[in-house]
């Protein structure tokens, strides 16, 4: 009888440790959810990323996949971008082109989605090379920092060189690296990555400061553990958070550094579409045909304020403590509501 229940208690132990991660995931889930509801410019700032992400992952992969399964390109954009003299000039905005034409009759609509997939690459690109090395460097900076020793060293020299880096304004260096390494994509993109990195540092070291204090990181040195379990275990973990919200707030940044990059004139070249560009090509017609100008500065606009909401959504959700308290008012608050 004993040796015929003790399979079943196993198997429920199984059952009971595989439920576990269901019913916290789904417990996850609601929570995020109910943050959402809560704070509606949150939501409104995901729909956009989606929206945007999924606009751009369009743009690029549409052309290349049709060309690939029939032989021929097909885009999504209503007309092919810079096709100069495609249409009358200055058309005001109407069905037939969403965002009027410009001064060499191309369609500005198509214009500025075409540049979309340029500059969403970009800031998400700059941001991430600058997000893998600043925390690598403020991670060694922070950690890696007992008086005495060679890392100590390291410490102070990564210290030192952030400094000098920060101590010059991000656009003007950009501006100044750009300008000595030649005009391209590559170069501008190299540059705004060379001034963007000392800021991730500051921003790690400081949380690696903060966290190597925390009680459990001391009982956990007290216990013997390794320093290397350690900083996997406990400080890189506590990292990701103010990592991920920063850099999500951080891609819209990029985007507006980069496009006055190019707006003056040492970004891409103009036969690219993007963002800067196009500014400097409309910056003339303001006046006279001000929808070309409004189409560029609303899509820069509505890109950088959905990552900027996105940022602020995520900081409630990865915060313990946010979470916490949106749990507790969410669980109070119908049973406030009972008579």
């Amino acid at each position: 009888m004993v040796t015929a229940a003790a399979p079943a208690t196993k198997a429920a132990a199984r059952a009971g440790v595989a439920a576990r991660p269901r019913g916290a995931l789904k417990a996850n889930v609601f929570l995020i959810l109910r943050i959402l509801a809560a704070n509606p410019l949150t939501l409104v700032g995901f729909i956009l990323v989606v929206l945007v992400s999924l606009t751009a992952f369009l743009i690029v992969a549409v052309p290349a996949v049709s060309l690939l399964a029939i032989g021929r390109s097909v885009s999504i954009l209503p007309y092919p971008a810079l096709d100069v003299g495609a249409f009358p000039i200055f058309q005001g905005p109407s069905l037939v082109h969403l965002f009027g034409t410009d001064q060499s009759g191309a369609d500005v609509f198509s214009n500025v989605m075409a540049a979309l997939p340029t500059d969403l690459g970009i800031g998400f690109a700059v941001a991430g090379v600058s997000l893998i090395i600043g925390s690598l460097l403020g991670l060694v900076a922070g950690f890696y920092d007992t008086p005495g020793t060679l890392s100590a060293g390291a410490s102070v020299a990564i210290l030192r060189v952030t400094d000098i880096f920060l101590s010059f304004p991000t656009l003007v260096l950009a501006l100044a690296i750009t300008a000595a390494w030649g005009r391209g994509e590559i170069q501008s993109e190299l540059a705004v990555i060379v001034t963007w990195w000392p800021f991730y540092v500051r921003l790690t070291r400081g949380e690696v400061l903060s966290i190597k204090v925390q009680p459990y990181v001391i009982a956990a040195r007290a216990a013997g553990v390794s320093e290397s379990r350690i900083l996997f275990r406990h400080v890189v973990r506590n990292l990701l958070e103010p990592l991920i919200v920063y850099f999500s707030l951080d891609v819209g940044t990029v985007i507006v550094t980069y496009s006055t990059i190019s707006y003056v004139g040492v970004g891409v070249p103009p036969s690219i579409p993007e963002w800067g560009n196009l500014m400097f090509s409309y910056q003339d017609y303001l006046l006279s045909a001000p929808w070309t100008v409004l189409s560029v500065t609303a899509a820069i606009f509505i890109t950088v304020l959905a990552f900027s909401l996105l940022g602020d959504g995520l900081r409630d959700i990865l915060d313990p403590r946010s979470r916490r308290i949106m749990s507790t008012t969410a669980a109070a608050t119908p049973a406030a509501e009972r008579p």
